[in-house]
């Protein structure tokens, strides 16, 4: 993904370190929000598109390690860079271990931080993809019709027509007829597909 595409949004109570590091990201092209603290980033409009989080972690009001958190427990992707004076190695490891991309000391090399950001933008953009991907899935699974589901269900567990029939109460003809409709709505020729579709948005055996 290029630069121009992608967004950091940067959460650092050092107004000297927001303006350095906006000039810097300016000039690597990518696109650059900056805010005083972790409340003004909150008090942001959600914010949907590609990028990623660089963010400090000791903050006057909620710090660093709490906006993550609160990041994380309400599902949202971005992922996020610590960027810090105070990353001693506890502090570091606890951020990984909850999902930080990296733990960066200031101030940090310019090009390990590029390159940093450039990784954490590429991740968020192959789980926007991914995400998109199965929201596509489950928009096919949700235009089949009750029976559609019930037979397609039965088919991915590895049921034969003639033992969906026997469990629906209904004609080996009419499974057909529904199994065909499902494979047409969902997209797929063959069951190793279809497996393979529901097992992305987990529907399974």
């Amino acid at each position: 993904m290029a630069p121009s595409d992608a967004t950091v949004l940067l959460i650092d109570d050092d107004a000297d370190v927001r303006d350095a590091l906006e000039r810097l990201l300016r000039s690597a092209g990518w696109r650059a929000e900056s805010y005083a603290s972790a409340q003004a980033f909150l008090d942001r409009a959600p914010f949907d598109g590609p990028g990623c989080i660089l963010l400090d972690i000791r903050m006057a009001g909620m710090d660093g390690m709490a906006l993550h958190e609160w990041i994380r427990a309400h599902d949202i992707a971005l992922p996020v860079i610590f960027l810090s004076a105070h990353c001693d190695v506890p502090i570091s490891v606890q951020a990984m271990k909850r999902g930080a991309v990296d733990v960066l000391q200031k101030p940090a090399d310019a090009d390990v931080l590029l390159a940093a950001i450039a990784d954490a933008v590429e991740r968020n953009h192959q789980d926007r993809l991914r995400r998109e991907a199965t929201d596509e899935i489950e928009g096919r699974v949700e235009s089949l019709s009750p029976r559609e589901r019930e037979v397609m269900n039965h088919v991915v567990a590895g049921r034969l027509n003639k033992q969906i029939a026997c469990d629906l109460g209904i004609t080996e003809k009419t499974v057909k007829v529904h199994r065909a409709r499902a494979m047409a709505k969902m997209r797929v020729r063959s069951v190793a597909e279809l497996v393979h579709l529901c097992d992305q948005v987990g529907i399974t055996a």
